[in-house]
């Protein structure tokens, strides 16, 4: 079964989050998505303890997918929506934040309500893509208002790196938890962010751990991956600015040795070891289709032993990480990392 933990009081989560990324209409990585065998997934994973999905308003058609899966649950199910957590975000368009303001904020709330059936959304991480555009301190006030109008459970940031969410904090804002790209390849995180974090009793929620599927057997021995998604573009552009192909592939080596001794594989060896850092909550993990379910569940038949992630913490330490804050690349004008950035996803 997943291991759960509590992110705020009276509210536990699974420690591996169900990821719907991948799901979402325009943003998928398949052409055609089986919807009956997402459906089937989504109840094999509560079954198992992975009761908690992250979507977000910008992912189109994941919110109404799984107010779908809800009503599913109120007939004939052994889990009742009230057992599932569901964490949504708020991301106005960068053409929009000038704009933002509370009436919108509280339209774009109700739309999630309305598209996931709720009453109330479990959590909401907020996003505001440049802070040069005043406002998101304000923006978050608007979050915690309509907390107290009981329609949001916990408020929670996505992308925000530590000054800003400091700003966001020191305002009085009840931030519970942060998400933020955290892998083997992308360890900005560990600069600053985990530690502010730890200190205010905000958990990491961590995306990217297995970088697009590039943690895996199957690139053991390339001597170069033909990219077929964006996460494989993004990934790859981290890797070529820290690990070096041949970083990379010496990596994949010693997690695949760590694996073998515990009979699992390299995917899972990577999110154990994001999982056992000090401040992390959870990973979040894409869900494709329904014959991913037994190997998400294998996360948990297993410990890393201390030799194992000083073994892993030495070979990282011989390599850079990716320059700034979390996300402040992904922001910076200019920076290849900004450049298949898509920044205006919203629908009316």
């Amino acid at each position: 079964m997943a291991e759960r933990f509590e992110l705020a009081k009276d509210y536990t989560i699974s420690r591996v989050i169900n990821g719907c990324w991948q799901l979402s209409e325009g943003h998928s990585l398949q052409t055609n998505l089986d919807k009956q065998d997402i459906m089937k997934a989504f109840n094999m994973l509560v079954e198992k303890g992975f009761t908690t999905f992250d979507c977000a308003d910008i992912y189109t058609g994941t919110e109404e997918f799984l107010g779908e899966f809800l009503k599913q649950l109120k007939h004939g199910s052994t889990i009742s929506p009230n057992d599932i957590q569901i964490h949504t975000k708020y991301v106005p368009d960068i053409n929009l934040l000038s704009d933002v303001d509370f009436t919108y904020t509280e339209k774009i709330i109700d739309r999630s309500l309305k598209r996931q059936n709720r009453d109330v959304l479990d959590l909401v991480q907020f996003h505001w893509w440049d802070y040069d555009v005043p406002g998101y301190i304000e923006t978050a006030g608007d979050l915690l208002r309509l907390k107290e109008k009981g329609k949001i459970r916990n408020i929670a940031v996505t992308n925000f790196d530590t000054k800003h969410l400091k700003e966001i904090v020191d305002a009085g804002i009840p931030i519970v938890s942060c998400q933020n790209q955290y892998s083997v390849f992308d360890r900005r995180p560990e600069k600053e962010l985990l530690e502010y974090c730890k200190i205010k009793g905000i958990s990491l929620l961590c995306y990217g751990t297995l970088s697009g599927g590039l943690l895996a057997e199957k690139w053991l021995g390339k001597t170069s991956i033909q990219p077929d998604t964006r996460s494989h573009v993004k990934y790859l552009q981290v890797i070529e600015e820290t690990l070096g192909w041949v970083g990379y592939q010496e990596l994949l080596l010693l997690l695949d040795k760590i694996a073998k001794k515990y009979s699992v594989n390299i995917a899972h060896v990577a999110t154990k070891y994001i999982l056992s850092q000090q401040g992390v909550g959870a990973s979040i993990i894409g869900v494709r289709n329904s014959s991913h379910v037994e190997s998400n569940a294998q996360i948990f038949s297993f410990e890393l032993d201390c030799s194992d992630i000083e073994e892993i913490n030495h070979f990282l330490h011989n390599y850079s990480i990716l320059e700034g804050e979390p996300f402040e690349l992904e922001r910076t004008a200019g920076s290849k990392f900004r450049n298949i950035m898509k920044m205006n996803l919203n629908e009316e």
